[in-house]
């Protein structure tokens, strides 16, 4: 990739670029408890975005995206960030730059990248976190990691529309070969945990469907929990978010609310705590009990808070069945995306032909088998 990206930024633009990478990510467990300040549990894969840049002594920004093949333009004094558009992230992240005081210059731009759309491993924020990276590297702006996360986050916000939690770029910036980020999210602080597999791996399998309500939905949960909280104050003053209670509160918290919340704070309670549990797991070399907590996830996301779809339960119910997977979960926002299988390795091909023809009869669409291993965050390379 690097290679391919010197030579198309060399035909654009007529120099050699510095070359900055951020990978995409996959959330082992601890799913949409990241806004309600809770617990996450990412890592960042091999797969990402890449970035070349270089000074053009212009106020213009030159841009060329490999994967849309399409070039883009604009001035730094005229940022006006199009919802839907690639190039929106990095007008974003140029915007939040600025008005921290750092002087952004003129720039010349190529963007490549290996994240499968659609697959659920954070492009997007691999994306902001790149060009945050490349731009800070640049010009030597030496921002902190942790404020090119909260410029990713806070440019999804604005310009993208989707309320995102922090986790996504978090795990980009800060993720650690052979290590997943216990996150705590209200700090923004993470723990390092060592991840041995030993003789299973990690595979995704892509279920080629994003359904339209995701990002509907997305917000509507985030409203849910944040009115739940605002009702359970009465009974619990000292709570700010959900993450503030825990399973032996679950009795008193059912009678609070009102049916339809409950099940959606009932998910964020138990899956924080099963974040807890997962690391427990994995240090202790447990898979047997991690699987276990993954099938549990799951559950709670599809019946509990409600964000999975057809596709999505079709394939875990089918991995859950075989005897050499130890767990599986849909993974990410939900409605489509992908689910998230830990697979004895030498039964890999077994698994992805047990799958494929079953899900092609039911959907009329292949899926994607996607192999992940955690890998390294953002980078100068």
């Amino acid at each position: 990739m690097i290679t391919q990206l010197t030579k198309t930024f060399q035909s654009y633009f007529a120099t050699t670029p510095l070359v900055a990478f951020a990978p995409g990510r996959i959330n082992l467990i601890g799913e949409h408890t990241d806004y309600q300040e809770g617990f996450v549990f990412p890592a960042a894969v091999a797969q990402g975005i890449w970035v070349g840049i270089q000074k053009n002594g212009l106020t213009v920004c030159r841009l060329y995206s490999m994967d849309f093949a399409q070039e883009f333009s604009f001035e730094l004094d005229y940022i006006s960030p199009k919802n839907g558009h690639w190039a929106t992230y990095v007008m974003g992240m140029c915007a939040l730059m600025k008005q921290s005081g750092y002087e952004v210059q003129g720039f010349d731009m190529v963007i490549g990248g290996t994240i499968p759309v659609g697959s659920g491993l954070s492009s997007s924020a691999a994306l902001s976190v790149s060009i945050g990276t490349a731009i800070s590297s640049l010009f030597d702006f030496q921002i902190p990691k942790k404020n090119i996360v909260l410029y990713a986050q806070k440019s999804e916000h604005l310009y993208a529309g989707v309320k995102c939690g922090i986790m996504d770029p978090y795990a980009s910036a800060f993720g650690a070969e052979g290590k997943a980020l216990l996150l705590d999210c209200r700090p923004n602080t993470h723990q390092e945990i060592s991840v041995h597999l030993g003789d299973y791996s990690l595979m995704l399998v892509n279920t080629k469907v994003k359904h339209t309500l995701a990002d509907t939905a997305y917000n509507k949960r985030r409203e849910a929990c944040e009115e739940s909280v605002r009702i359970l104050q009465s009974e619990f003053p000292q709570i700010k978010t959900l993450r503030d209670l825990s399973f032996t509160d679950l009795e008193k918290v059912e009678i609070l609310l009102p049916e339809a919340l409950y099940p959606k704070a009932k998910h964020i309670i138990t899956e924080c705590a099963r974040v807890h549990e997962a690391a427990t797991a994995l240090q202790a070399g447990d898979l047997e009990s991690f699987g276990k907590l993954l099938n549990a996830t799951h559950q709670s996301l599809s019946q509990d808070f409600e964000v999975s779809c057809a596709e999505l339960d079709f394939l875990t119910e089918k991995a859950q069945a075989l005897d050499f997977v130890l767990g599986a979960r849909m993974m990410g926002g939900g409605f489509g995306g992908c689910t998230l299988n830990l697979v004895k390795t030498s039964e890999l091909e077994a698994f992805q032909a047990a799958l494929k023809s079953p899900y092609e009869q039911a959907f009329q669409k292949t899926p994607e088998f996607i192999l992940v291993e955690i890998g390294e965050g953002a980078r100068v390379l």
